[in-house]
């Protein structure tokens, strides 16, 4: 396993991997070296045999607070970054759909952007109490592109994900629980050893069984490919009009966005 920048690893059992997300001093945010190393690690974990299951999680007491804003900017001044991050936001969905080892996220605090997009796309998802799951992507003026698409829906319904989706509306672990949008609350203080114990307890299971299961089941994953296909392309088309750049001035500024 090659050495990663903005992510920690080590091993929180035999045969368990932990992946932390490491920015603790903006509330592990994901910037371009971040967000390269979420799309790429997912393909070294699959051609790691000493790995049997993985958790990942955020340092400190947050998940991620998404992309980092420095990035969003230099995606809208740019094509060839704008190119280049959205096959990276392509890949982070794919590869962990398609990385054949078990993945437990461990979510606590905000969750949002990229960071999201790998605690929902988990195949399971351990969440505290208090965690705060957002898809803030309206709000910043683009689409919900980066993950959406493929997953809410089929975690919680149409509905739930139209209203979520739209208004920005944040969801508590407790309620994201009570939705289906992740699959078991704790509390807080609890999060990251009940994630770890659930991978423990895949690692020690059938390897084949369980990658062979894990296939099987994201092949509802894979029907949404082209909703998701989509839906990412909308969202990076949005990054060439005017209204991100009220969104980032807003969030700047910490105030609500104003859209002409």
């Amino acid at each position: 396993m090659k050495e990663y920048e903005k992510l920690k690893i080590d091993w929180a059992a035999d045969g368990v991997l932990r992946i932390v997300i490491s920015e603790p001093r903006r509330l592990n945010a994901v910037d371009m070296t971040g967000h390269r190393e979420l799309a790429e690690i997912w393909r070294d974990v699959d051609r790691d045999d000493e790995v049997r299951a993985v958790v990942i999680r955020g340092e400190g007491e947050a998940f991620s607070s998404g992309g980092d804003l420095s990035m969003i900017e230099e995606m809208m001044r740019d094509h060839g970054t704008r190119m280049r991050v959205f096959a990276e936001a392509r890949d982070i969905v794919y590869n962990v759909l398609n990385c054949s080892k078990p993945v437990v996220s461990a979510i606590q605090g905000p969750a949002v952007g990229a960071g999201l997009a790998v605690a929902l796309l988990a195949d399971i998802s351990v969440a505290g109490r208090t965690a705060r799951i957002i898809d803030g992507h309206t709000r910043l003026g683009v689409a919900a592109g980066d993950h959406a698409a493929i997953v809410w829906p089929l975690l919680c319904g149409l509905a739930k994900a139209k209203y979520h989706l739209l208004l920005c509306e944040p969801v508590t672990g407790e309620q994201a629980e009570a939705m289906g949008l992740v699959s078991l609350c704790v509390d807080d203080d609890q999060v990251h050893d009940k994630a770890v114990e659930i991978a423990v307890r895949l690692a020690g299971g059938s390897a084949e069984a369980i990658r062979l299961t894990k296939y099987t089941l994201n092949n509802w994953l894979r029907l949404a490919g082209p909703s998701f296909d989509a839906s990412l392309a909308m969202e990076f088309l949005g990054f060439t009009g005017p209204d991100v750049a009220e969104g980032v001035r807003a969030l700047r500024e910490k105030r609500p966005p104003t859209f002409d």
